[in-house]
This record gives structure tokens, C-alpha cells and sequence, in this order.
């Protein structure tokens, strides 16, 4: 949620903000927010006024009482009394300005930083890296292997019925489409993948977090999905709890309403946990098989942080989940999103995207985000500055590290041969085998 201070101290930069990430109505909603807050700001004075002068007026009545004055005691016990339903009245008005003010404020996106490219869409993304030839970007990476879109290829689906990895009319029969079963050989590389991305984690400094994998709305709410994706939530409605759409929202809520001391800090968790997504209205080939599913598995990496170190901290994360696609040797590409096609709640965003020979097409497998102070300023999220003692908001930062259905696509469809599909050297352990057979 973006603060007031925020809108004060550059209004205009906030309005083009927010215009940058196509947020209709910026301007009017800015001016609303900054209305209701004088509405708060204008009853909160009168209220103090009539605190004021009911203090003095409660202070005489026992003078007037000594001095035998009782019915001028009487009218000022009156007058009192007259104030403190004028102040219910105030309090009344400022509780409806500020309801109403932070209803709207968590309608407003967070504001993108300067770096993020104008852009409506995910055409208008910028490739600023990649290990794969001709693709973008600068050319890096340990990949070095050739793109060959080969019309033998035989895409995921094919190859999970013809190694017996993955039933997908299975999945259907007993939950529906975007459901799919793991069978032998392709539910070890499900475990295998979630073991390898939790051991590298652990292996760069991050904690091990298992949270519950349904939330209250107050946790939706605090990480920015409620009320923007309430309808892309699975929700029970008898409890009022929501199915988690990723780790990010039950590990950065650990810190809701928390005070940390700056040494603590950088605060590095990791979880891994089974996510759901309705996805309302995917369909067509791109969603297809693995592409897009209603529950997959994925390792999230979290961070909470001070505004001086955020910015480190990305860059860590980033060079953390690209290690993890050259470890798996796999063709990637990192775009740092448009305006129009990053996340509500994120003030900057990479994407990490793998290709598919088989299908011919980049398949994002990653989004590491920078969300500033918003997420911390919905969730009160604060640090205790260790020079002056002062209490600030945090930064919160997360990323996939990584979703495992369209890197189990592109291992299938890279890694396929007359003998098998190859399994990467780093995996090998994990899975106990270099081929599936």
C-alpha cells in the first residue's frame, strides 16, 4: 500500500507511476486519497480543540463547586457533556475517512521504479540477459548448447505418456484439469527438483520455512493479493480462509506486525509448498500440459530488508535463481518487465524464462520482485534503526527459485535422446540416475 508520505512528498511522480503501469484513473484516485485524508485531518483538529476546551471547562467545575457556585457547575458539567458527543461525533468522521481512505489505497498499485520500461504488455519487456544466441540481451552463461527448433521434438505431454511420468487424464478423473498425477520415475523428479532448489537455498544462507498452505484474508491482504486477485483464489468460504496462490504470502505475513532490530537483518526464508491458482479464463495451446496449472509445487525465496540494502539484496536473489537454471543447464533469458505487465504489488520485476525446443517458445519459470515499502506498510512490517532508534518500514523482496512445472517441461523436451531424457549432472544425485529410460 503506498503511504501518504509517498503522495505529499512527489505527487506527480506518483501519478506518472502509476500511469507507467496502466493504472486507470490515477490522477482522480490520488486526489481522492489526498481529500479524505484532509476530511481525517480537518475532524482530528476539531476534535483536539473540543478536547481542549472540555479539559478547562472539567477543571473549573470543581473551583465553581468550592466557591458554592453550583449551578454555574451544572452548566459547565453541560457544556461537558455537549463536548464529548461533539468528540464521538469527530471520532466518528475520522474513522470513516480513514476506512474509507485505505479501502482506496488498497485499490492503487504499487508505484514502479524509474528503471522499469514503459510498455502495455509482455512485448514492451526488456531482455537484458541471456546464455542463448540471437535471443537478446547479453550472451552469458555456462548453456552451450545450440536452440534447434526440431520438428521431431516430442513436447512434454508426449513424452510424460511415453515414459509413464505423468497422467494427466488421471488428474482430471479425480480433481479436473490443471490437476495432474506424478507417476514413478516423473514424481522422483518432482522430488528431486523440490531437494536440489532447497539444497542450494540452504546452501546460500536461507532458512527452511514449512507454513501452512491455506491462509486467513488478513494475510492475503498484508502480501497484496487480496483484494486484487480474490477471484484467482481458491477460497473456503465456510472458514473464510484462502488456498495459497505461493510461499510468498504465508512467509512474508510471518512478519506482520513485527518490529525487527536492524541487526537482524536481512532476513533470507525459503519454503517450499504446493500452490493453487484457479487461472479463471486460460485456455488454447499455451496452457497446455504443464504450462499452466491449478496446483503445482515451487520454492520461494523471501527476503525482508532496509531500503539501503534492497536493492543488494535483488541483485543476490537474481544471481541465486540464475545459478539454479545454469546448474540445470538450461537455455534461459532474465527480463526486467514493462510497467503494464508487472505484478500489482511490485515496484520492480525480473522474469526468468527457459526455452522449449519442443514447443518452440520461452516459458517463464521465475518472477524475483522488489515490492519496496508496499507490502511492508500493508502488513506493518517495521525495523528498529540501530543508530537512532527510529521505527521504519522494511522492504520486502521474493522470487521463484523455482516453480517446477515448466522446468520439468523444458528438462523433458531439451534432454530427450534416442537413449532417454538426460538428466542434468547437478541433478543426478537427487534423482539418483543420469537418464530416464
Amino acid at each position: 500500500m503506498l503511504t501518504l508520505k509517498q503522495i505529499y512528498d512527489d505527487k506527480a511522480k506518483v501519478i506518472a507511476g502509476l500511469n507507467k503501469k496502466h493504472f486507470s484513473g490515477a490522477p482522480e484516485a490520488i486526489d481522492e486519497v489526498l481529500r479524505l485524508d484532509g476530511e481525517r485531518k480537518s475532524a482530528q483538529q476539531a476534535k483536539d480543540a473540543a478536547a481542549a476546551q472540555m479539559n478547562l471547562i472539567s477543571k473549573s467545575i470543581g473551583m465553581l463547586m468550592a466557591k458554592g457556585q453550583k449551578a454555574e457547575a451544572e452548566m459547565a458539567k453541560a457544556q461537558t457533556g455537549e463536548l464529548k458527543a461533539q468528540i464521538a461525533e469527530y471520532d466518528q468522521k475520522m474513522s470513516k475517512a480513514e476506512e474509507a481512505q485505505t479501502k482506496l489505497l488498497l485499490t492503487i498499485p504499487n508505484v514502479p521504479y524509474d528503471i522499469v520500461p514503459e510498455g502495455a504488455a509482455a512485448e514492451d519487456n526488456l531482455v537484458v540477459k541471456s546464455n542463448v544466441p540471437h535471443h537478446g540481451g547479453d550472451t552469458v552463461g555456462t548453456w552451450v548448447g545450440e536452440v534447434n527448433n526440431d520438428e521431431a521434438k516430442l513436447p512434454h505431454w508426449e513424452l510424460a505418456k511415453k515414459y509413464n511420468l505423468i497422467d494427466f487424464d488421471l488428474g482430471v478423473k479425480i480433481s479436473g484439469a490443471g490437476f495432474p498425477v506424478y507417476i514413478g520415475q516423473g514424481a522422483r523428479l518432482q522430488r528431486a527438483l523440490i531437494n536440489f532448489f532447497l539444497a542450494e537455498a540452504n546452501k546460500a544462507g536461507y532458512t527452511e520455512i514449512m507454513p501452512p498452505t491455506v491462509v486467513n484474508a488478513a494475510s492475503g491482504y498484508g502480501t497484496g493479493q487480496l483484494p486484487d486477485k480474490e477471484g484467482q483464489m481458491y477460497h473456503c468460504e465456510v472458514d473464510d480462509l484462502y488456498l495459497i496462490p505461493t510461499a510468498e504470502v504465508p512467509v512474508t505475513n510471518l512478519y506482520r506486525d513485527v518490529i525487527i532490530d536492524e541487526a537482524q537483518l536481512p532476513i533470507k526464508n525459503c519454503a517450499y509448498t504446493e500452490c493453487f491458482r484457479r487461472e479463471a479464463g486460460s485456455y488454447g495451446k499455451d496452457v497446455r500440459g504443464l504450462n499452466r496449472l491449478h496446483e503445482f509445487s515451487k520454492i520461494e525465496i523471501v527476503r525482508i530488508d532496509t531500503p539501503e540494502h534492497s536493492d543488494a539484496s535483488h541483485k543476490e536473489m537474481l544471481e541465486h535463481v540464475e545459478g539454479l537454471l545454469q546448474k540445470l543447464e538450461l537455455p534461459y533469458r532474465i527480463l526486467r518487465l514493462s510497467g503494464g505487465d508487472m505484478s500489482f504489488t511490485a515496484a520492480l520485476c525480473y522474469d526468468f524464462e527457459v526455452y522449449s525446443e519442443a514447443q518452440h517458445r520461452w516459458l517463464e519459470v521465475s518472477s524475483t520482485s522488489n515490492f519496496d515499502t508496499y507490502q511492508a506498510n500493508r502488513l506493518k512490517c517495521r525495523y528498529r534503526r540501530t543508530e537512532d532508534k527510529k521505527v521504519q518500514l522494511c522492504h520486502t523482496l521474493n522470487g521463484s527459485a523455482l516453480a517446477l512445472p515448466r522446468i520439468v517441461a523444458a528438462l523433458l523436451e531439451n534432454n530427450q535422446c534416442e537413449e532417454g531424457i538426460r538428466i542434468p549432472k547437478a541433478l543426478q544425485p537427487y534423482f539418483g540416475a543420469d537418464m530416464i529410460k
